[in-house]
């Protein structure tokens, strides 16, 4: 082809191919230390395989989620913190396939941003790996997309996709053998996780506490690190109670909270009543709702207000579930029980 006089190039537009090109080898490591049974993480190709018969499956059924991290990702980058915003788009992927009874097994992630910053994007990146890692899911891909006039400077989103797996007789809700009397357990959430970011931010602007000042309920952790705690992962410790069947249905207390998630797990004509004595509302939820004058309707219908996970199960086996839990470092607690609607 021949050279044109005054011609444009693709970076004169702003997309730069050697940028993506620096991320892609940036980041390779970081998919590489993900590997699992059943995969072979390898970035660059145009697709991505998975062995399901060497994961362990001989009948199973593939469950797929995506999510995003919404705008919790605005504190990230007012705050030039950009390391663990990729734990939580793990994070709510993987809780949500817990909630059909399925295992994690890969993940891809969509990154789109203005003008590619490499060293933003690199900190996402690792810290997507770091969730795969917690959630022993296999990072195989993604897509970065640099697109000049779309983001603001500095700006990024990004979604995640993953795919998991179950034994067809392990799938949830088990509503059929749900039944009046069955147990609720909640697992501790590490904050408010990935949602209600769009009132947070609109209450601690609301307050006049800076990002970096104390947080006011916390003198030893900034306000920004306290709300950019990532998501907790309960993929390890959850997963070897739903293959043993000791599961009957599992809610994970994303947007709408502890009002709208709850009921996709429990049966027609049950429903899951709440002991309000059971847990304290964590520190930070408390100011939220003080300093926002939230009132409890919608601090329930917006946040987790610290169970991040709900499990049901039968009263037989909540000891067992609990000392599980508790091995394996899990605030758990029951929290009410399944009624009559």
């Amino acid at each position: 082809m021949s050279e044109r006089p005054n011609g444009l190039t693709y970076a004169q537009a702003g997309v730069s191919i050697d940028a993506g090109a620096e991320l892609v080898e940036r980041i390779k490591p970081l998919a590489k230390s993900t590997r699992r049974s059943g995969s072979e993480p390898a970035l660059g190709g145009f697709g991505a395989l998975f062995d399901l018969k060497a994961a362990g499956y001989d009948d199973p059924l593939l469950v797929t989620t995506t999510d995003g991290v919404g705008t919790k990702l605005k504190v990230a980058i007012e705050t030039g913190r950009h390391g663990t915003v990729g734990i939580d788009l793990v994070g709510m992927c993987v809780n949500d396939l817990l909630a059909q009874g399925a295992e994690p097994l890969m993940f891809l992630d969509y990154y789109a941003t203005g003008k590619l910053d490499v060293e933003a994007a690199a900190a996402v990146v690792a810290g997507i790996a770091e969730g795969c890692r917690q959630a022993n899911c296999a990072l195989v891909g993604g897509e970065t997309a640099e697109m000049p006039g779309m983001y603001s400077e500095g700006d990024y989103d990004m979604a995640g996709f993953c795919v998991g797996a179950v034994d067809r007789d392990k799938v949830l809700p088990r509503l059929a053998d749900q039944k009046a009397g069955d147990v609720l357990i909640g697992l501790g959430s590490s904050g408010p996780h990935s949602n209600g970011y769009s009132l947070i931010r609109r209450i601690v602007e609301r307050s006049g506490v800076t990002w970096d000042a104390p947080a006011p309920f916390d003198s030893g952790r900034s306000l920004a690190d306290v709300l950019l705690e990532p998501t907790r992962i309960y993929v390890r410790s959850v997963l070897p109670h739903l293959k043993a069947g000791r599961v009957k249905g599992l809610a994970h207390i994303t947007g709408g909270g502890l009002v709208e998630n709850p009921p996709r797990a429990v049966a027609e004509g049950l429903v899951a009543r709440f002991d309000d004595d059971a847990w304290a509302l964590p520190p930070v939820f408390a100011w939220l709702q003080e300093a926002g004058g939230v009132a409890e309707a919608e601090m329930r219908r917006t946040f987790n207000c610290g169970v991040g996970l709900m499990l049901i199960v039968d009263p037989h086996d909540v000891a067992d579930v609990l000392e599980g839990l508790v091995r394996d470092n899990e605030d758990a607690f029951v929290i009410g029980e399944l009624s009559p609607a």
